[in-house]
């Protein structure tokens, strides 16, 4: 039997949605503390590597959270598969975040701390929750200021922010109630 899109959206509201954020609150922090005791060259690449490994960490703490993303008997969903869209937009945007790090590397911090926490406004739609708003909006207003106030302190201050913002949501999101559709 078919499931219609309203189903399978209802489906998808549904999930604890804690492993993926979980993964970006645990590489942040490790960023984080990378900045506070390392080299800016160090800093540097526990960003890319760190929030390239988000995704595969998220996969790994999903068995877990009792989300399991490998599990290959769940029905297909397609909000599954807009939401991996979404995580492939926000690599996409290292196209952005290259070439303005090439002219500044301190801007790596600003440019992947926003970016790459975009993915949260289409998953807000999705899941017809304000939390993903709140992630993607309070990020950009935050790691922006901090970037700007605090410029000798990027590697650290940035990632801190971001991490503070991961705590709330997952607090958020795990004292959601579950909106049914109508």
């Amino acid at each position: 039997m078919q499931r219609t899109l309203d189903e399978q959206r209802l489906e998808f509201s549904n999930q604890k949605f804690l492993a993926t954020p979980l993964a970006g609150l645990i590489v942040w922090t490790i960023i984080g503390i990378v900045g506070a005791f390392f080299s800016d060259f160090i800093a540097v690449w526990s960003i890319f590597i760190g929030t390239g490994s988000i995704v595969y960490l998220g996969l790994f703490l999903s068995k877990y959270t009792g989300e399991n993303f490998l599990d290959k008997t769940k029905p297909k969903n397609e909000f599954d598969g807009l939401f991996f869209f979404t995580v492939a937009q926000a690599v996409l945007v290292y196209a952005i975040a290259i070439p303005f790090f090439l002219q500044d590397y301190t801007s790596l911090p600003l440019s992947v701390g926003i970016l790459t926490g975009l993915m949260w406004l289409p998953f807000s739609w999705i899941i017809r929750h304000w939390v993903g708003i709140f992630h993607t909006v309070s990020r950009t207003i935050l790691v922006l200021a901090l970037w700007y106030l605090l410029p000798a302190y990027r590697f650290v201050a940035i990632p801190f922010a971001i991490v503070g913002i991961y705590i709330l949501t997952l607090v958020i999101l795990k004292n959601r109630k579950r909106k049914t559709l109508n």
